[in-house]
């Protein structure tokens, strides 16, 4: 298989569709992993779905896997990407069963994260978790993003507008490079896709 990114446990590649049934079963496994958090794409509609929103323009979608199975271990996704002078995005995950708690989701968002400082250019990524989802807290934690502050009724999410933290991330400060325009090249790059 062949990964857009990798280290020794977990490969992050694009979402399929031949990826449908595969992930529609994970998406159902974990559905009282992910409950109340996040609704993952159970249903072959949804799924669907979720691939067209996935190739606009403003958003990135990645499937983080097993690189010795092969097998989808979670998703994040970067929605509502802007780039001018903010470059960013905004930064969702999850892991399935049963890799969720074994750190394929750590290294699979850290993979994603280096992959939109690198090859997406951005430079700010924002990850907005509701206050009772410490394992996702944590993630964005150990990964480096800061809390910045806290929106009452900030997101519609099953059935309800629900509280969220805001974590960011900012990209590390680029090594110059002479001749080389980064945020040129990712809007080229993404034309192109």
């Amino acid at each position: 298989m062949r990964y857009l990114r990798s280290d020794e446990r977990v490969g992050i590649r694009r979402p399929r569709p031949a990826d449908q049934a595969e992930f529609v079963a994970a998406a159902r496994r974990s559905r009282d992993l992910h409950h109340p958090w996040l609704s993952a794409p159970d249903d072959d509609e949804r799924y669907a779905a979720y691939l067209r929103k996935m190739r606009r323009w403003d958003s990135e979608g990645f499937l983080f896997c097993d690189r010795v199975t092969g097998a989808i271990a979670g998703y994040a996704n970067i929605g509502g990407i802007v780039l001018g002078a903010l470059r960013g995005g905004y930064l969702g995950y999850a892991a399935f069963r049963p890799y969720a708690g074994t750190g394929h989701a750590s290294a699979g968002v850290r993979l994603v994260v280096a992959h939109a400082f690198d090859a997406l250019g951005l430079h700010r990524l924002e990850a907005n978790i509701q206050p009772g989802n410490e394992p996702s807290k944590r993630l964005a934690g150990r990964l480096g993003f800061r809390l910045e502050g806290f929106s009452p009724d900030y997101l519609f999410v099953d059935g309800a507008w629900r509280d969220h933290e805001r974590w960011a991330l900012t990209a590390p400060p680029p090594t110059p490079v002479e001749g080389r325009d980064v945020c040129r090249r990712s809007v080229r790059e993404r034309q192109q896709t």
